[in-house]
């Protein structure tokens, strides 16, 4: 069974609130009748509801909630409580009412006061977008030092990772985080492939050298982030920095990292910066023929998603069936 449809199946046995606040766009109207219709999750539409219904034409949303936000009785809630939580960083009460009119903002206080448990947006509203309002109003979780961004990568036919299943990180937001940031991302990233996948991470801090094969400031980065996630995370494999050759290939691992517990075996890539990320993922779903799910959000308190502005509908109906995994790993 692929990755996506073990996320769906698991998904449906607990099924979590999943708000789509984009409700003017076919794409999310599409995956908010699918996901509704297969049992993913409880989705709800924040907006205006006579436009939703216009933009949905024919689409069945019979079995989803529309959340109208001008009609709704937990609007004034909404708004005092936004205030409460901002009026130290010099926001006004009129502020709060107008940042509280857009969906997004108004979808992550339903978050905030338990009404949903996660959010799935950016089809149209770039990551800022979807992801500023998040850490002003739900903020980072426990223990969590920096939010970062994974894809899971299924590579068709391949003998590496988890039988061709990957976690690439950070691919999508960090542009050039230092060696803390970088053990930070390593050590979520973990976590997540632990929690979320029920796989036992192998993490690859990759550079373009091999235990000192080369000496610059971009590899002692990397030397340095793989000493501080192994002091923070001793309980995961973590090493590094290795050529991806070396964390992938076996035989390429006993030549270059003879003794290393993750050499050959890896199956979480840690990728040095934003630069190297986007590439490393965008050439292994196009050379690799690699389905490429994500990029996911880790790191926030409560889970919420930024999709890609050229996602298809079915990309939204993964990433909300992967965000209602995290909801209810937030369970435990």
């Amino acid at each position: 069974m692929s990755f996506i449809n073990v996320m769906k199946q698991r998904a449906k046995t607990n099924k979590k609130r999943i708000v789509l606040p984009e409700t003017t766009d076919i794409r999310v109207l599409t995956a908010a009748s699918v996901a509704s219709q297969e049992g993913l999750a409880d989705i709800i539409l924040v907006g205006n509801k006579e436009e939703i219904l216009a933009a949905a034409g024919s689409l069945d949303l019979s079995q989803t909630t529309i959340v109208d936000i001008e009609t709704t009785g937990k609007l004034e809630e909404y708004i005092t409580s936004f205030y409460e939580l901002r009026k130290s960083k010099g926001v006004t009460l009129e502020q709060a009412r107008s940042l509280l009119a857009d969906p997004v903002y108004f979808g992550i206080m339903m978050i905030k006061h338990y009404d949903a448990d996660g959010l799935v947006s950016g089809a149209i509203h770039s990551t800022a977008d979807t992801l500023r309002p998040a850490l002003q109003i739900i903020k980072t979780a426990p223990g969590t030092n920096l939010v970062s961004t994974f894809f899971i990568m299924e590579v068709p036919d391949c003998a590496y990772g988890q039988a061709g299943l990957f976690l690439f990180s950070d691919c999508a937001l960090n542009e050039n985080p230092n060696a803390d940031q970088l053990a930070d991302i390593a050590v979520s990233s973990a976590n997540t492939m632990k929690q979320m996948l029920g796989i036992e991470p192998i993490v690859a801090m990759l550079s373009y050298s091999t235990y000192g094969s080369a000496h610059s400031p971009l590899t002692e980065k990397v030397r340095q982030a793989t000493r501080l996630a192994q002091e923070k995370a001793p309980e995961f494999r973590i090493d590094g920095e290795l050529q991806v050759d070396a964390a992938l290939v076996a035989s390429t691992a006993q030549l270059k990292a003879p003794n290393s517990p993750v050499a050959g075996r890896a199956n979480v890539l840690i990728f040095p910066d934003l630069n190297a990320g986007n590439i490393g993922y965008k050439l292994t779903e196009r050379l690799g023929k690699a389905q490429a799910y994500g990029p996911i959000t880790q790191g926030l308190a409560k889970p919420i998603n930024d999709l890609s502005r050229g996602c298809k509908a079915e990309d939204i109906v993964g990433v909300i069936a992967i965000t209602a995994i995290q909801a209810q790993n937030q369970d435990n």
